[in-house]
């Protein structure tokens, strides 16, 4: 860690009473390239995932969703080795020494990220035990094998015979048996054994053959509410695997591979076949951690360490409970509503649930649409949305970017209008982590159905969420389109929160026409009307934007900025808040994970904060504000500000001006600054405290618009949405004058 402490103003040796004030110099302007200014992304997100894990431990939060949480904490982890372990421990390997801008080499970062992570797998064994007896409590068992009734074993060996047996294959580890592959994220059992009578041990690989279909990782025994691990059964019938022979050991591994694999994009004819390359080197990507059971022979540890590569002191873990928690979704969708969340179901859209004519005619009518996800339907607003297009025989084009999606009524209504005769353009990203292999399979439906379909820009991945439709309206072309925070998947939609705009705005329109020109032709414009496009306009845009907030404030004060987004990771941009608040700009900055930027930090960002929402969805819509002296500014769009954002990806953020979204947007802004109960508050030292709420039945911001969705909705068919929504609208204002 960097020692200088910019919370310290005077020098320990300084006389404080011989500073004469009125002849003191003012004193110098931070140095905004200092490296204690910023904190370490890796870092910053195991703190995130360290919230999210709070979660779990919490006992206020209901008992299946705590379970819920340690699940997705052990997921994300899985995933931080495979791109942010690997990726440093790349650079390792080439040699880099070059620091971050936090003042940190690739080895000390994996070198402080592995003491964090120590930390979090024996707090998260610790609540595993936790859970465990509380589930028991509630007759849901996760037992071990030998600890069932004989007659249960009995019939556990017979599915384990019927279901289990054949798909395992036994790998002889000898001279003429070199050390098998082993998969990714896989669990396996390293067998000693011996003939019997012999003294010459012999060793053997076996695969757990987990399948979500037909043998999944938790076994149900006898239709109760009892669970056995798969590898436990595999473990007491391993004479069905090795008859004859004497087990001597059985021990559990796992090891996680590097996901970052990054084959020249000039060695493949095209991106299709680019991507393919990429999946097929990832599955055989060097290894950047093995996990193993505790306890383990030292010679096995050390055996396997050495085959696979590793360092055994720095790249082996030991686990002492269940390893690979993820699994433990299985339990946590248990049909136990008493132990879950209240059910949610999202609702329709104030003003598209009480109106059923063509979509399109109402938004010309009515002006802009902005929808909120999970609180609002995803099925009746941007799925009618495309569906309407599909099918309205005045629509001529469609066009659409598909960064993630779960196919369903998208891809249906995608092709349905192209068989009905329209032009339709998709942009598959195929560079969307982990989800390659699905979007190479949609894309090549799509293409099958004779939709023109593109994969973006070489060397850019495209994440904006973009629909594009051309509609002939009465004698002349419309331009309609949804403009979106999250993608276009229907599950996500429902777990995530999320923001689009639906509207016909004719300058947005123009823009959009030719953001698409960009990604299925060439050149990109060197501007655009409103919205701003990375990797050329957004970033800079930003900057403007800050730059202005800056002036206005000095010339007349009031200067405010609100950003709300998953990451702010970008060095420019941190550096321009940094000094958009020492020049007196308030800051308010939601963000969920990654954040650089220290609030609290004496003659710099007093007048800065920081907090992070951690409630049963992700956060995840994006929102800035500029208060630009008093002609404010809103965007929402599909950007973070990470330098990858905003240099390396098509992004689009796009203007808010309707005066009624406005007060959405602004609601949902306020309601979250005010949150007591899920919003977590970062100090100068990069440390978050959760808020604690005076009352127990305090709401977290997701749970208010839950009831605020319900509320606008049962308004709406009174014809009274707009006064319910200028009344919550002055009680979160008033709520936060109070608490400032």
């Amino acid at each position: 860690m960097n020692d200088t402490d910019p919370n310290v103003l005077l020098d320990e040796d300084t006389d404080i009473a011989t500073v004469d004030t009125e002849l003191e110099a003012p004193p110098e302007p931070p140095d905004l390239d200092d490296p204690a200014l910023y904190l370490n992304r890796e870092l910053t997100w195991l703190a995130f995932n360290q919230r999210v894990q709070h979660e779990a431990d919490d006992p206020r939060t209901p008992l299946l969703e705590r379970v819920k949480f340690l699940a997705i904490v052990n997921n994300n982890l899985d995933e931080f080795f495979m791109k942010r372990i690997g990726g440093l421990k790349q650079q390792i390997a080439a040699g880099v020494h070059t620091l971050t801008v936090d003042g940190r080499s690739p080895a000390q970062q994996v070198q402080e990220c592995r003491a964090v992570l120590a930390q979090m797998q024996a707090d998260q064994e610790r609540i595993f035990q936790e859970l465990l007896t509380e589930l028991e409590a509630h007759d849901i068992r996760l037992a071990a094998v030998e600890s069932l009734p004989k007659d249960a074993r009995e019939r556990l060996r017979e599915q384990y015979r019927t279901d289990i047996f054949p798909m395992i294959t036994p790998l002889a580890m000898d001279p003429a048996h070199p050390f098998p592959f082993i998969s990714n994220l896989a669990l396996n059992l390293l067998v000693t054994l011996r003939y019997p009578g012999g003294t010459e041990v012999y060793m053997a690989r076996v695969k757990v053959p987990i399948s979500k279909d037909i043998s999944k990782r938790l076994i149900r025994v006898d239709g109760f509410n009892t669970f056995v691990r798969l590898e436990d059964v595999i473990v007491n019938n391993l004479d069905m695997l090795f008859p004859g022979m004497e087990i001597d050991s059985c021990e559990l591994f796992r090891v996680t591979r590097n996901a970052i694999v990054e084959p020249t994009e000039e060695a493949a004819n095209d991106l299709l076949e680019h991507i393919e390359t990429e999946l097929r080197e990832r599955h055989f990507a060097p290894i950047v951690r093995l996990e193993v059971q505790a306890g383990m022979d030292k010679t096995h540890r050390g055996m396997l360490a050495a085959e696979l590569g590793l360092n055994e002191e720095e790249d082996v873990y030991e686990v002492p409970g269940m390893m690979a928690k993820r699994d433990l979704f299985e339990l946590a969708s248990l049909d136990f509503p008493e132990l879950r969340d209240p059910p949610h179901r999202p609702g329709d859209h104030p003003i598209l649930g009480n109106d059923r004519r063509n979509i399109f005619h109402i938004i010309r009518e009515t002006g802009p649409l902005l929808v909120q996800h999970p609180y609002q339907s995803f099925s009746t607003t941007v799925e009618r949305f495309l569906a309407t297009a599909a099918h309205d025989p005045k629509v001529l084009a469609i066009k659409m970017t598909l960064y993630r999606t779960s196919g369903g009524s998208i891809l249906e209504s995608l092709i349905e209008a192209a068989q009905n005769g329209k032009q339709v353009a998709v942009l598959v990203e195929l560079k969307a982590r982990f989800d390659e292999a699905a979007n190479i399979g949609w894309a090549r439906r799509l293409e099958a159905e004779g939709i023109h379909v593109t994969y973006g820009v070489m060397g850019l991945k495209t994440h904006s969420k973009l629909i594009f439709v051309v509609r002939r309206d009465y004698a002349q072309l419309r331009r309609y389109y949804h403009v979106g925070t999250g993608n276009y998947h229907g599950g996500t939609a429902k777990l995530y929160t999320d923001l689009g705009m639906l509207g016909c705005d004719e300058d947005i329109g123009a823009d959009l026409t030719e953001l698409f020109n960009y990604l299925t032709g060439y050149s990109p414009p060197p501007s655009y009307r409103k919205i701003l496009a990375a990797p050329y306009t957004l970033k800079r845009g930003i900057l403007g934007k800050i730059e202005r907030e800056i002036s206005l404030h000095q010339e007349q004060g009031g200067g405010h900025i609100q950003m709300k987004m998953n990451a702010l990771e970008d060095v420019d941009i941190v550096r321009a808040l940094y000094k958009a608040s020492r020049a007196g700009v308030k800051l308010d900055l939601i963000v969920r994970d990654t954040c650089r930027f220290r609030p609290g930090l004496p003659g710099l960002s007093e007048g800065a904060q920081v907090i992070s929402i951690v409630g049963r969805f992700l956060e995840h819509a994006r929102i800035l504000y500029f208060h630009n002296g008093g002609d404010e500014e809103y965007y929402i769009g599909s950007a973070d500000m990470m330098g990858r954002n905003l240099e390396s990806r098509v992004e689009v953020i796009a203007p808010v001006e309707n005066p009624e979204l406005r007060q959405e947007l602004r609601l949902i802004l306020d309601v979250q600054l005010a949150d007591e109960r899920t919003a977590w508050d970062m100090h100068a030292d990069g440390s978050y405290t959760q808020r604690t709420p005076e009352d127990e039945k305090s709401k977290g911001a997701q749970q208010t618009l839950i009831g605020v969705a319900e509320k606008r909705l049962a308004a709406a068919a009174k014809h009274k949405e707009k006064t319910l929504r200028s009344r919550l609208l002055s009680h979160f204002e008033h709520r936060l004058a109070e608490k400032g």
